[in-house]
């Protein structure tokens, strides 16, 4: 039995042909024998660089060459095997290119061929057919093209929707691919998906909308962008896709810069979507009068169903010269106008919905805040993405899965503006367990009146995380984790004791009160010392107080053991009231179950209010159904008076700390007159 194999790794352009030859050889019931598929890594493939090897029945020497498939196929279908042989090889192998210059003279050639034709040669399906429908497919630079040209777009439909088995060897091929992707192309490099980008320096580019403030969602996509472009030398744009006035202000503007510096990513250029406004306006002008545009006035309810429907729009074959008026009347801002809005004329019914005559511009009288009064109209974000990317000379723009479907718009657009292609690569958006990252519920939380790590931390986080496409959902315990392990060392460590129920005890045979200098780490003699007060008169935890008993030895932690002398009990409440301790520094510290941490009373003792924080969001992960009000955890901050040592009135916003037992804090306030200083928890991991 004759066999094709397929080295799965090599290009789709390079293989499909091949592999819907043999497609239709298997499905034509003129065949009298079938051809089996192997499919197989490159290096499967021996010494030869061939993407396909065939092994005839009656021949078991590999015969590489697209030639001898084409040869075959016609052989099975009727025809001369010879008839026009050499033309439709060159026109693929054109066809194969990326560079999308050069893509332009054989499109518009095959576009002209098909003018009044159904196939490519004669009146029926052959390999022909298959061999440039197949390179299309697998070429994206060139399949973008392909919606751009009537004649090449209605004979690919035609060819794709009339062989169900065309789709099923695509979603074979699809299926093997994704069999054999090793872990690196699972979880990429950097360096590794920085290889995707166009020639040239790499250039990046990350589009924060000034409509909210930036979650940790964002910080994913800004870090690994940074990473990408200054790992290599390359570029980093920072561009504020500030498209829609009704939602955006400087404020949040000015926020996002203030969070990226707090990231340490330092943009190389700073630019605007609004920098770009008549450029696109006179894009989208150009579009409406080649045909590839219209004015559109259907009821966005209407207008939604037709698309779902694929049910084209009244106004979809209107001359562009009255589409061209209504833009003008958008644009203007003229009440005629606001009703109407600007579609890409791309497909009525593509299986990929969002290549369904999307919207791309939207009249909006309300004053932009950069631009104020000049604009009426503005681009939407899948018009405005590959139009700037591309003038801005971008290299690789990374977009989150989420926009899968949308790619095929975004090579759309930038093929129908004649506008260099950006190569795109997807990543996995970051999500958290009990966490919300839209930024539509995040302000219905602040709405509703209801309630960070290292940047080393949150860096090394996301680099171990990379561009991978992998969907995952975590635990937040993994980055507290890498954040404990950068904060651990450099944290100074400081005594708190609870004041609710606080305890005082009496240390015997000490009198008056003695101040030491301590390390303010065991471990990192860098931090310097801090004072340390010992008196007969300490403060102590009620939790503690409880778990003692008499003639207990403990270990009060910076100073040595002790014996529990007396513990004194409130009847009624059963609180501790008091203890009584006897110092034992010759007792062995190791030998004792209890450390005990405590404050002496002879000091300028600190207030403050430790915050802690639990999750927000009680479900793990919220469905797009639900109403996030019915998942609000609207008790998740817990708020303790207590005392601190008097070093801590030294300390300023922002510091970070381990109380010891306690766990790591950072001040967000610190202790003015008679108002405490306010410390918030940050998780371990460990919790």
């Amino acid at each position: 039995m004759a066999s094709l194999i397929i080295a799965v790794k090599a290009p789709a352009a390079a293989i499909l042909p091949s592999i819907l030859a043999v497609a239709h050889i298997n499905n034509t019931s003129a065949a009298t024998d079938s051809i089996t598929i192997k499919y197989v890594n490159s290096d499967e493939l021996g010494p030869s660089t061939a993407s396909v090897q065939y092994l005839g029945s009656d021949d078991a020497s590999p015969v590489e060459d697209v030639e001898t498939l084409l040869a075959l196929q016609l052989r099975y279908n009727g025809g001369d095997a010879h008839s026009n042989l050499q033309q439709w090889i060159s026109k693929a192998q054109e066809l194969r290119r990326s560079d999308f210059r050069l893509l332009q003279k054989p499109l518009s050639e095959l576009d002209t061929h098909l003018t009044l034709r159904t196939y490519i040669t004669g009146y029926g399906l052959t390999f022909f057919d298959l061999l440039i429908y197949a390179t299309l497919r697998g070429n994206r630079f060139a399949a973008a093209g392909v919606s751009v040209r009537t004649n090449v777009q209605r004979w690919f439909t035609y060819v794709e929707s009339s062989c169900p088995w065309i789709r099923q060897a695509r979603d074979e091929l699809n299926a093997q691919i994704n069999r054999f992707k090793s872990n690196d192309e699972q979880s990429p490099s950097l360096a590794t998906v920085a290889a995707r980008a166009s020639r040239g320096p790499i250039v990046t580019r990350f589009p924060p909308e000034p409509s909210g403030y930036l979650h940790i969602g964002h910080a994913k996509a800004a870090l690994l962008n940074a990473m990408l472009a200054h790992d290599q030398g390359g570029t980093l744009v920072c561009r504020f896709d500030d498209t829609n006035p009704s939602k955006e202000s400087q404020e949040f503007q000015d926020s996002i810069l203030d969070d990226l510096a707090a990231m340490d990513i330092h943009p190389d250029r700073m630019t605007y979507s609004s920098d770009y406004f008549p450029q696109m306006f006179a894009a989208c002008t150009s579009l409406i009068k080649a045909g590839k545009a219209y004015a559109d006035s259907t009821p966005h309810p209407v207008m939604k169903d037709q698309r779902k429907h694929g049910i084209a729009s009244s106004h979809r074959n209107n001359d562009p010269n009255f589409s061209l008026s209504k833009f003008q009347a958008m644009q203007s801002g003229h009440p005629s106008g606001q009703a109407w809005c600007i579609r890409a004329r791309i497909s009525v019914d593509d299986p990929n919905k969002a290549l369904r005559d999307p919207v791309i511009y939207r009249c909006n009288p309300t004053p932009h805040h950069r631009t104020g009064s000049q604009c009426n109209v503005y681009p939407t974000y899948d018009f405005c993405a590959p139009f700037v990317d591309a003038v801005e000379g971008i290299t690789l723009a990374l977009r989150t899965t989420e926009y899968n479907d949308r790619n095929a718009q975004y090579q759309w657009l930038q093929t129908a503006l004649g506008l260099q292609p950006v190569p795109v690569w997807e990543f996995a958006r970051l999500s958290f367990v009990n966490t919300v990252l839209s930024k539509r519920k995040l302000a219905q939380i602040v709405a509703s009146g209801v309630e960070g790590t290292e940047k080393g931390a949150l860096r090394e986080f996301i680099r171990a995380q990379g561009p991978s496409r992998n969907v995952v959902v975590m635990d937040w315990k993994g980055l507290w984790a890498v954040n404990r392990k950068h904060i651990d060392s450099v944290a100074p460590r400081h005594t708190t004791v609870r004041r609710r129920d606080v305890v005082t005890a009496f240390v015997e045979g000490i009198a008056g009160a003695e101040v030491r200098d301590k390390p303010e780490h065991g471990k990192n003699q860098e931090l310097g010392t801090k004072k340390v007060v010992y008196s007969d008169r300490i403060l102590l935890d009620q939790d503690d107080a409880q778990s003692f008993v008499d003639g207990e030895e403990i270990t009060l932690m910076n100073w040595g053991n002790a014996i529990v002398k007396q513990i004194t009990r409130d009847e009624r409440t059963g609180l501790v009231g008091g203890l009584a301790f006897q110092l034992h520094l010759a007792g062995d510290v190791k030998i004792t179950r209890k450390k005990i941490t405590w404050l002496s009373t002879a000091q300028n003792l600190v207030p403050v209010k430790l915050h802690e924080f639990g999750h927000l969001i009680t479900k793990d992960k919220l469905d797009k159904e639900d109403d996030i009000l019915d998942y609000l955890n609207r008790e998740s901050e817990n708020i303790e008076d207590a005392w601190a040592d008097c070093n801590v009135a030294e300390l300023r916003r922002g510091d970070i700390v381990q109380f010891e037992r306690y766990g790591y804090y950072r001040l967000d306030e610190p202790a003015t007159g008679t108002d405490a200083a306010t410390f918030f928890k940050i998780p371990s991991g460990k919790e």
